[in-house]
């Protein structure tokens, strides 16, 4: 399987850990899910890093926590057509490209990419987790290989 550049609005495939799951010691997610990458730099030793929030059915407690993404850009993504949110409380952060990545269910196992967010609507989702993260309302789980 090949691996494209990341970069920032990509959705991909990501066995996703929870901040909770890790808290409880464990190391593996528990479900792969879409992850929309949200940052892409390159570290001290010239490898990519990302950070990816995880996308869900479920909705948030707390409204804040989340962003639903609109069925229009679900469809075209290759999303069911469950209502979904963006999570932007909590992330996790991988050198690039991680073990965990997975093969989008229903294709001939070669990708891991369910497409790109709309810019204006990435844009939304970035602003609203950087501010998070400033106030210190966001949390990142690092992970290794």
């Amino acid at each position: 399987m090949s691996f494209p550049d990341p970069h920032p609005g990509l959705i991909i495939r990501y066995a996703y850990l929870w901040k909770r799951e890790h808290e409880e010691g464990r190391e593996e997610g528990g479900k792969d899910r879409p992850c929309a990458i949200v940052l892409s730099v390159l570290d001290d030793d010239g490898e990519p890093e990302v950070m990816v929030l995880p996308i869900t059915h479920s909705a948030p407690q707390r409204a804040q926590d989340a962003i639903e993404i609109p069925t229009a850009t679900k469809q075209r993504l290759g999303l069911d057509s469950e209502r979904s949110w963006i999570v932007i409380a909590e992330a996790n952060e991988f050198v690039w490209p991680g073990p965990d990545l997975r093969p989008v269910p229903g294709c001939d196992n070669s990708t891991i990419v369910h497409g790109t967010l709309p810019p204006k609507f990435f844009a939304h989702v970035r602003d609203r987790f950087l501010e998070r993260i400033m106030r210190g309302k966001a949390l990142a789980v690092r992970r290794t290989e």
